[in-house]
């Protein structure tokens, strides 16, 4: 069975209370995640945290890699707030310098 590619989830629609009570959709823009470039973690290791912490395949996680080796940094998800401050508290908890910045 191939393996299955994994994909930044969508932004999600927030509902919004309208004055006459009802409710309509607005599209949230998210929030990046951003992880930032290091002289010491090994680049496996950076790979190994995307592909357990957001689902990559080893092609996607390995150019996300390489975009914050090369350019200092790289969006790797976006997200809804709560959920991105969670994305950036557990890369911090792999060790690797990640930030939230708006979408």
């Amino acid at each position: 069975m191939p393996p299955a590619t994994a994909k930044p989830p969508a932004p999600v629609a927030t509902p919004i209370e309208t004055p006459a009570g009802g409710e309509r959709s607005v599209r949230d823009p998210g929030w990046n995640v951003v992880v930032w470039n290091d002289p010491i973690t090994l680049m496996s290791y950076v790979v190994l945290v995307f592909r357990r912490l957001f689902g990559y395949d080893f092609e996607t996680a390995t150019r996300l890699m390489l975009q914050v080796h090369h350019e200092g940094k790289a969006v790797v998800a976006t997200q809804p707030r709560e959920q991105a401050e969670v994305s950036v508290c557990r890369l911090h908890g792999f060790g690797l310098q990640a930030t939230l910045g708006r979408g």
